[in-house]
């Protein structure tokens, strides 16, 4: 916190704040306290876990509070040695300080790594509080006249006397919600609370500030004619990135191991581990009981035989209604993105054996793997049908019933085209928005598609692939995959790595055309043709398969707890949602006339996040 008026901070008021995110670093926690500004920090030791790596840390009059990776850390130390630094410890953290009494801000220029942090320089009086790049690491802020607050979670800037707790929810942050199924930032479920945007920084001398952008992503390549050398270059470029990138994501001086799905994303990301990494590897996979559709350990196991790595996987069965209020707690808003609940369940049974593991998320971002870009591609080359034609298909598939498997025909269908029938942006946004507009408008009475009109904002004028692999980097990566990620794997305390999102690799991956992205039907063509020698053909050519549950199915079982909770009477005095609109939906999910699992499962989350952070009197974990 900073204090804008001479209020001296105070380490009675930061103390709650730590206490409330201990599973984020249960290892060791302090506070240092330095006039106006105080800084607490729970830590998660993962390099130098000697007492000379605790934090906050103090190098001379600079102070810093830091979460994350530096993972150029043993250059970047080097170097300033070479230069006459003196260190204490073999801290990353060490290193920031060192860079800053070297470069100032400009240090965010020299770090390679996933990171949040607020350095505090007393000569200067000046607070610096920045995010990374694409947004691993979350950071969230609060200030009014008096003071300044910032942390890793939301709930523990609730802990503050200073910063209020109430609902931002109006018509169009519900419209948005319901639309992407989570809110965009910098918004938040919370009036007065921010997101840091990923690359952005924050510098306060004095009472008035400005988010500032240090790092703008890349926009991709669009088309380009291609030749075999200019493609076998470009693979060659991508190796050697993706393979530096995993490298230097090794360095740990804590157990460290991966998810292995058994998708191309993180076999790839394993077997580089084994390229770079020698003795034993420990891999971690997930299934459900109930629904094979959506069990991908049988491949898992199939690589990790491959590669010889030490594999285990886990299988669970249904518990999502169970989960919901933990996640809830965890993710400190409603959020639809029901992959949380494998990406929990793996992360707690990974942490009893390790305490870092490295993942392949961003991988369907760089290079386009998600089937939508190939959906895409394929209304662009059937213009000449009208769109009256795809609005006929999709209303006659209307009326056949949905089932809840992964690869349901009549579902994704639909879909397609339901989404076929509409603009180019908005047909995109169809097919990713949990609720179309119709939906929303049952449910809240809009009459205009607030989250249609956000999206097609952002997007542009342009929907080309470039265009499409831009919005989902700056979208919904870090607003929902690494959010998911981040909450899911700390509230077990473990820490996850993703070397796809170094930016290094992210900005070689910009200068590919998008050509060598999606080529024809294949997607993710280039990184295919990486994997070539490191992993089996019906591994890097195998159907795509998200990181899902069945919770169609799992939700029909627990349809009548689910009905209680949305239609209770704190429910409909909320006066959020439309009950007859609730109610439908769920008769339609137990019917089994359609497949309403994601978006009952946001109206869950919507409703429980109300009653354990609005209502209740103190959030209490549940």
């Amino acid at each position: 916190m900073l204090y804008f008026d001479g209020t001296p901070a105070t380490e009675a008021e930061i103390a709650p704040m730590l206490d409330v995110q201990i599973h984020r670093g249960p290892d060791q926690g302090a506070v240092i306290v330095d006039g106006v500004c105080g800084l607490g920090n729970r830590r998660l030791a993962i390099q130098d876990i000697s007492p000379s790596g605790a934090l906050p840390m103090r190098d001379g009059d600079n102070i810093i509070a830091f979460n994350g990776e530096i993972y150029n850390h043993p250059r970047l130390r080097r170097l300033l040695e070479m230069e006459g630094a003196r260190y204490r410890s073999n801290s990353d953290t060490e290193t920031i300080l060192k860079l800053y009494r070297r470069d100032g801000q400009q240090l965010l220029h020299s770090l390679r790594g996933m990171f949040a942090f607020a350095l505090w320089d007393t000569p200067n009086q000046r607070l610096t509080v920045a995010r990374d790049r694409l947004g691993e690491k979350p950071l969230y802020y609060y200030h009014d006249e008096r003071v300044f607050v910032f942390a890793s979670e939301i709930k523990s800037l609730l802990m503050h006397p200073a910063v209020p707790r109430e609902s931002a929810f109006d018509a169009h942050l519900l419209a948005l919600y319901l639309g992407y199924g989570y809110i965009p930032a910098p918004l938040t479920a919370f009036k007065g609370i921010k997101a840091l945007l990923p690359g952005h920084v924050i510098t306060i001398t004095g009472r008035d500030f400005q988010p500032q952008q240090y790092w703008t992503p890349p926009h991709p390549a669009r088309y380009s004619p291609l030749t075999a050398e200019f493609e076998a270059r470009k693979c060659d470029e991508l190796r050697e990135a993706l393979g530096e990138s995993v490298r230097q994501a090794l360095i740990s001086d804590v157990p460290l191991g991966a998810f292995l799905s058994g998708g191309l994303d993180s076999s790839l990301i394993v077997a580089l581990m084994r390229r770079h990494q020698n003795g034993t590897i420990r891999t971690f996979s997930i299934g459900f009981a109930g629904d094979d559709s959506f069990d991908e350990t049988q491949y898992a196991r199939q690589v990790a035989s491959r590669l010889g790595t030490e594999h285990t996987a886990f299988t669970v069965n249904p518990q999502a209604f169970d989960l919901a209020p933990t996640l809830v707690w965890h993710h400190d808003q409603p959020f639809a993105d029901s992959s949380a609940i494998p990406t929990y369940l793996v992360s707690q049974l990974t942490r009893q054996q390790v305490t870092v593991a490295l993942t392949g998320d961003g991988g369907d971002e760089l290079f386009a793997g998600y089937e939508r870009f190939y959906a895409h591609a394929l209304v662009q080359r059937m213009a000449a049908l009208p769109r009256s034609l795809w609005s006929g298909v999709a209303n006659a598939i209307r009326v056949l019933p949905e089932g809840t498997g992964y690869y349901n025909v009549i579902k994704r269908a639909g879909r397609f085209a339901r989404g076929a029938s509409l603009p180019p942006a908005l047909a995109y946004y169809d097919w990713i928005r949990l609720f179309n507009r119709d939906q929303i408008g049952a449910l809240t009475g809009a009459t205009s598609d607030d989250a249609g009109l956000h999206f097609a904002a952002q997007m542009g004028t342009r929907v080309e692939l470039a265009d499409l692999l831009r919005i989902n980097m700056l979208t919904y990566l870090p607003d929902d995959l690494l959010i998911k990620t981040d909450r899911s794997s700390m509230a077990v305390s473990l820490e996850t790595r993703a070397p796809f999102l170094d930016h290094w690799l992210v900005e070689m991956a910009a200068t590919i055309p998008d050509n060598l992205k999606l080529k024809g039907s294949t997607t993710k063509y280039l990184l295919k043709k990486v994997a070539e020698d490191l992993l089996p053909a019906e591994i890097i050519h195998r159907p795509k398969h998200g990181f899902g549950v069945p919770l169609g199915a799992w939700l029909r079982t627990d349809i009548r707890h689910v009905r209680d909770l949305l239609l209770d009477a704190r429910a409909r005095e909320r006066g959020l949602l439309d009950t007859a609109a609730v109610t439908r939906l769920l008769d339609e999910h137990a019917a089994g006339k359609r497949d309403h699992g994601g978006r009952l499962w946001s109206l869950l989350t919507l409703e429980l996040w109300h009653r354990l952070f609005i209502d209740a009197a103190q959030p209490v974990k549940p």
